[in-house]
């Protein structure tokens, strides 16, 4: 049955509003995702100076650090998944838990022991619903982390790292979160944070600088250098990673409502056609209905 054009007008009124509001959204999150970039950049040189300490010390000592021992046997494995607290974000969000289910898929079929971390509402509600126990959960800052908040989650994720197994500790710690690439590419990647490993540059030396190693000296002690620098590079791992993810989330909200915004534009633009074909319809009928009653008046 054809709509009537009371209703084809009503119809084109939802979809108008609806439009103005995935509009407004689309111009908030294209705001929000440049400073959310702006960020991540800024996070660069800082996270660059602290790899290359962490990798000095660690390459040009002799400690045996525990964040960098490698298990005999991985028996137990953590993973952190960063997601979004809130939807309408495309496939930002299933991207993550796809991956994330991979992951698991992996361990279980290694026969490893999974704890499971989220940061977001949306992937904690993804395991909650599906019965899986979460080891921890943290939400509503995905927008816009704060170093706290990643400090938060790591010191927690560390000492569950150093804990012994018997006493729910774990061999490793994965991180599965998006890499923000462009406005219009977003990629999920997956990180192993712990033990961790750090592997030396390959830059060609000259000759000189192959027979003269430099030498290093450390005041404290490596190992305590070590204790200071390792967690913090693990803090701040996990901070530029809640920054890309918040920046990836934003590109991916602002791709979806500018899509549903031209999807609206069409509908309203068909609408308004079938309204139009729907008035004429009316009238033509109207002037039928005139005409046929004055010849019947006649006659």
């Amino acid at each position: 049955m054809p709509a009537t054009l009371r209703e084809l007008r009503e119809r084109r009124k939802s979809v108008s509003a609806t439009m103005k509001i995935t509009k407004a959204m689309e111009l908030i999150a294209a705001s929000r995702v440049m400073r959310a970039q702006a960020r991540a950049r800024q996070a660069v040189p800082y996270n660059e100076q602290l790899v290359r300490a962490v990798s000095d010390v660690a390459t040009y000592s002799s400690e045996d650090h525990p964040l960098t021992m490698e298990p005999a046997e991985s028996r137990r494995v953590a993973m952190l998944v960063v997601s979004a607290d809130r939807g309408l974000a495309g496939a930002y969000n299933a991207n993550v838990i796809r991956v994330a289910e991979g992951l698991l898929k992996r361990f279980d079929e290694e026969g490893k022991e999974v704890e499971v971390y989220t940061c977001g509402r949306k992937v904690r509600d993804y395991f909650t619903f599906r019965g899986r126990e979460l080891a921890g959960s943290w939400f509503g800052f995905s927008e816009k982390p704060s170093y706290a908040d990643a400090r938060t989650i790591g010191k927690l994720l560390i000492d569950q790292f150093l804990e012994d197994d018997d006493k729910g500790g774990v061999d490793e710690l994965h991180l599965v979160f998006t890499r923000f690439k462009s406005m219009v590419s977003q990629q999920v990647q997956i990180v192993r944070l712990l033990p961790l490993e750090v592997v030396e540059g390959e830059e060609e030396l000259s000759p000189t600088e192959q027979l003269i190693p430099d030498e290093y000296h450390y005041e404290p002690k490596a190992e305590e250098v070590l204790d200071a620098l390792l967690p913090l590079y693990i803090i701040n791992r996990i901070h530029f990673a809640l920054m890309e993810s918040a920046a990836s989330e934003l590109a991916a909200r602002q791709q979806a409502m500018h899509s549903a915004t031209d999807n609206a534009k069409q509908l309203i633009d068909g609408l308004t056609r079938d309204a139009n074909q729907a008035r004429q319809a009316e009238i033509t009928q109207e002037i039928n209905e005139i005409v046929g009653g004055a010849g019947a008046l006649a006659a």
